[in-house]
């Protein structure tokens, strides 16, 4: 698996703007810093265990095997993500998106809200409004 955003550089860039930023996502096993709330895209996304934030960057975790998925929206290749700290899956990130209205998400990443906590230790983030809509899962 490669480690995204784990390089020397990046993660003490990542850690430099963890300690400056007000909110934060991360692992709820571990509490392993994953993502900042300014990276956040959308929180309208919905996966297998509920509610999930698409994130522009996440740190500190592994990408998994790509692989296709059929979601809501339709087919997309994606490999899950793990959290380095732990090893547990947090979300996935989207390679590719076969459906031309799906592009957007190429690049991006899925943090699902079950598998991580808020910077209050909480796994929910129900005071801030979400920037774009959007929804996806796995069919299964």
């Amino acid at each position: 698996m490669d480690k995204y955003d784990c390089n020397t550089q990046a993660t003490f860039y990542a850690k430099s703007r963890f300690q400056r930023a007000e909110y934060r996502e991360g692992c709820k096993h571990c509490q392993t810093h994953l993502g900042l709330y300014e990276d956040i895209v959308s929180k309208s996304f919905h996966c297998r265990h509920g509610k999930a934030y698409l994130f522009n960057k996440v740190v500190n975790v592994s990408l998994g095997e790509k692989e296709d998925r059929q979601m809501m929206t339709g087919m997309h290749t994606v490999a899950d993500i793990f959290c380095v700290g732990c090893g547990s899956i947090v979300g996935w990130k989207y390679e590719a998106a076969h459906e031309k209205g799906q592009k957007y998400k190429e690049g991006k990443f899925i943090l699902e809200r079950y598998k991580v906590s808020g910077p209050d230790g909480s796994h929910y983030w129900g005071n801030h409004e979400a920037h774009v809509g959007g929804s996806d899962a796995d069919d299964a």
